[in-house]
């Protein structure tokens, strides 16, 4: 029993500490291997897209549709808005340029009759035609003088002026070619007014019209009425420059103030940029002091207004209408013929100055 003994003891004497042995023992190390990254697959050949259905095609279709619809309404609601709320994003689509080349359209009048209106509407025109002007003449007055002056029967004519401003007829349609151009007038002209009374726009029609031959002439020069009708105010609305023939005797210039009231009234109201070009003194006689002072009153009270040409008294006058001709034409020698080509002149160099 005692060596037993003994031999636990050196058995316990001569144990390993048990943390020696532990810090023997070697720690296996880890050994990370490195994984070859795996290449993505190639690609395979591109497929052709499947056509859409019809069905995906109406549904696109409507949702485009709607898109616009929505973006519709919402400019719409933008608009109603004012201007505070307004998308001032938007542009606005430029506003077209003004043509240059509009014709000077002159309008012969004066509510009396008897004045020399038609003889200046058509020696003055001829007279600018003569210094190379395209002119167009318009017969506003239902007596259809200008017509006849030019060798024309107004009860002959099928359509004129009366079918232009009543009807919308082109203009084009009832201009005839003489010495000038001129657009007709017939006996149905005195039934226009009437007829143009329920007309909205009554007082731009003739102005309407004109704007299919503004290219084609340089002046248009227009005979009124012997009244302020709605004729004469059509003719007023279409012009830029006012004649005013007045007799050198004391009742003719009494009309000048009536005249130039509803001149006034047309500025105001429908056309603003109308002005009058000047006063033509007509059948004037040197020889009588009565037609001097008339004169001398009309220079008195609207000075450069005044032409300062004259047209004198003249048989020459009477005779050419018989013809069917112009002053102009009819004897381009006469002293009657020169009083217009001086006026012409007297037009031309305002208008340029």
């Amino acid at each position: 029993m005692r060596i037993l003994n003994r031999r636990k003891d050196s058995e316990v004497i001569n144990a390993p500490d048990r943390d020696a042995v532990d810090a023997e023992v070697p720690t296996p190390e880890t050994v990370v291997e490195p994984v070859e990254a795996t290449a993505p697959p190639a690609p395979g050949p591109k497929l052709p897209a499947e056509p859409a259905t019809p069905v995906e095609e109406d549904l696109a279709k409507v949702e485009d549709e709607a898109a616009a619809e929505e973006t519709e309404i919402r400019l719409k609601a933008a608009d109603l808005l004012g201007p505070d709320r307004r998308d001032y994003t938007r542009i606005a689509p430029p506003e077209p340029e003004k043509p240059t080349d509009l014709a000077e359209v002159i309008s012969f009048a004066n509510q009396k009759g008897g004045v020399a209106k038609t003889t200046s509407t058509l020696n003055l025109a001829v007279a600018l035609s003569e210094l190379g002007n395209r002119v167009l003449c318009i017969d506003l007055d239902p007596q259809g003088n200008l017509t006849m002056s030019q060798g024309i029967d107004p009860d002959q004519v099928e359509r004129s002026m009366y079918n232009v401003l009543v009807e919308d007829l082109p203009i084009s349609e009832v201009i005839a070619h003489r010495e000038i151009d001129i657009a007709v007038a017939s006996l149905d002209l005195a039934g226009a007014e009437i007829a143009m009374s329920t007309k909205i726009g009554r007082e731009r029609s003739l102005e309407k019209a004109l704007k299919e031959v503004h290219p084609d002439y340089d002046y248009i020069c227009i005979d009124t009425p012997p009244s302020l009708g709605l004729l004469t105010i059509n003719a007023l609305t279409a012009s830029s420059k006012v004649i005013i023939p007045v007799q050198c005797e004391y009742l003719s210039m009494r009309g000048l103030v009536q005249l130039q009231n509803t001149l006034k009234m047309i500025q105001e109201n429908l056309n603003p940029d109308v002005r009058i070009e000047g006063i033509l003194p007509t059948m004037f006689d040197s020889r009588t002091l009565h037609a001097r002072e008339a004169v001398s009153i009309l220079e008195e009270n609207f000075g450069d207004l005044v032409f300062k040409s004259r047209i004198r008294k003249a048989v020459k006058f009477a005779e050419a209408p018989v013809r069917g001709a112009s002053v102009l034409k009819y004897d381009p020698e006469s002293r009657a013929a020169s009083y217009y080509r001086n006026l012409a002149e007297e037009v031309l160099s305002d208008g340029s100055s």
